[in-house]
């Protein structure tokens, strides 16, 4: 039997990720009564989106978060390199932004989310539990009124003006919501595994990519977060082979990393990250919006799920706050949140999917791209370089924080 908690939400989250602690945040911020539900017992898990783009550290300005937010343990990058068939090339120049925001973060996510989460605590609206998992919606006469979750004391309801899913690609309300993804292929799957800097590091550099293979290489000052791409559904043959196979390739296509590759000597060490590209038709039924992964699974590619993610948020926080304080949440109101953020989710997504082509030739030992192309575009990256930090590092239709406290 559910025990009923006392007193209604104005929101209650499921999915303490990006999108649902700057969601809370934001409401808890303007005073709301807001509950966001995260169903393990902490944030410690890697291997997660780790970069924080230019438009979020601006969002974490806006909120009078940024400061704090950059004594945190982090590293910022002024450009992303790539190494093509032993040319490296800059791709992104994010110094060309305006200031003081002109740079990327790469900061371990648990670190953002204890963050997050110590700075929200400030709020007496604000309440995060702990290893609650949301497990169904609460429906009644076709509007949703609020959540079921299990708890190590057993089930719970929390009842709520707005319920928000924020529980990432495999969402769980989603599916109680009956709101189902549209599925695009990808070609491609990523084994992602720690390893230690070479004795005389390069460069920060964001990939190697050949004939060889593709392997991403994100800088965390002593490590790398790694990253082999394979094509999809290929992982079973990689490990059949062994892990000396799997070094070897590793090896093959970034020979840079042939001092620290013997490190990986346990399977353990490497997880497979089942690349994923959907949206749902629709993100929202009355009283429910669905945000972030749960409404759009973004590729690796590029960076940018963490913070579409967080714009998600903010867009929602500021089109609901005022109806939220009323006491209502309007379906028309969560429609425009749709209508706003599609769009940057649709363009993005194709242009992922065109990225998913390119690289999947490396999976099967072709070229990437032949020699000419590869000339032509080192010398036409300084042109190159601040229209992409613009598209990756600000995004397409970056939302803004408009509601003071």
């Amino acid at each position: 039997m559910a025990i009923e908690r006392d007193g209604e939400r104005d929101c209650v989250i499921a999915g303490g990720g990006p999108a649902g602690m700057v969601l809370g945040y934001v409401l808890a911020r303007a005073g709301l009564r807001v509950t966001v539900l995260e169903k393990h017992a902490d944030f410690l898990r890697d291997f997660r989106g780790d970069t924080v783009h230019p438009s979020t550290v601006t969002l974490l300005g806006e909120l009078g978060l940024r400061d704090r937010f950059l004594e945190l343990p982090l590293t910022r990058l002024k450009t992303l390199d790539v190494v093509v068939d032993s040319e490296r090339i800059t791709l992104v120049d994010f110094g060309t932004l305006r200031g003081p925001n002109n740079f990327l973060v790469l900061a371990p996510q648990w670190e953002f989310l204890n963050f997050l989460a110590a700075e929200a605590a400030s709020f007496p609206t604000f309440e995060l539990r702990m290893q609650t998992e949301a497990t169904d919606l609460i429906i009644d006469g076709g509007q949703v009124r609020g959540v079921r979750a299990q708890t190590s004391e057993g089930t719970i309801d929390i009842r709520a003006t707005l319920t928000v899913a924020a529980d990432g690609r495999t969402s769980t309300l989603r599916d109680a919501a009956r709101l189902v993804p549209l599925d695009s292929g990808v070609p491609i799957d990523v084994l992602w595994f720690s390893l230690p800097q070479p004795p005389h590091p390069p460069p920060s550099t964001l990939g190697y990519v050949s004939s060889a293979g593709m392997v991403v290489t994100i800088d965390r000052g002593d490590r790398y977060q790694s990253g082999l791409i394979i094509r999809k559904g290929g992982f079973a043959e990689l490990r059949g082979r062994g892990l000396a196979g799997l070094r070897d390739r590793i090896v093959a296509a970034a020979p840079v990393l042939r001092p620290v590759v013997g490190t990986l000597t346990h399977w353990d060490q490497v997880k497979l990250l089942t690349v994923q590209l959907n949206r749902l038709r629709r993100w929202y039924r009355p009283g429910f919006i669905a945000i972030g992964d749960a409404a759009h699974a973004m590729s690796p590619l590029f960076g940018v799920g963490v913070n579409y993610a967080i714009q998600d948020a903010v867009a929602l926080a500021n089109a609901i706050t005022d109806d939220l304080v009323a006491g209502r949440a309007p379906t028309g109101v969560l429609a425009a949140v749709q209508r706003r953020r599609e769009l940057p989710v649709r363009i993005m997504q194709r242009i992922q999917r065109a990225g998913h082509r390119l690289i999947a030739r490396s999976t099967s030992g072709r070229r990437i791209a032949p020699r000419w192309l590869l000339r032509i575009l080192r010398l036409v990256s300084p042109v190159v370089r601040p229209v992409a930090a613009r598209f990756v590092g600000i995004g397409l239709r970056p939302e803004h924080v408009r509601r003071r406290p």
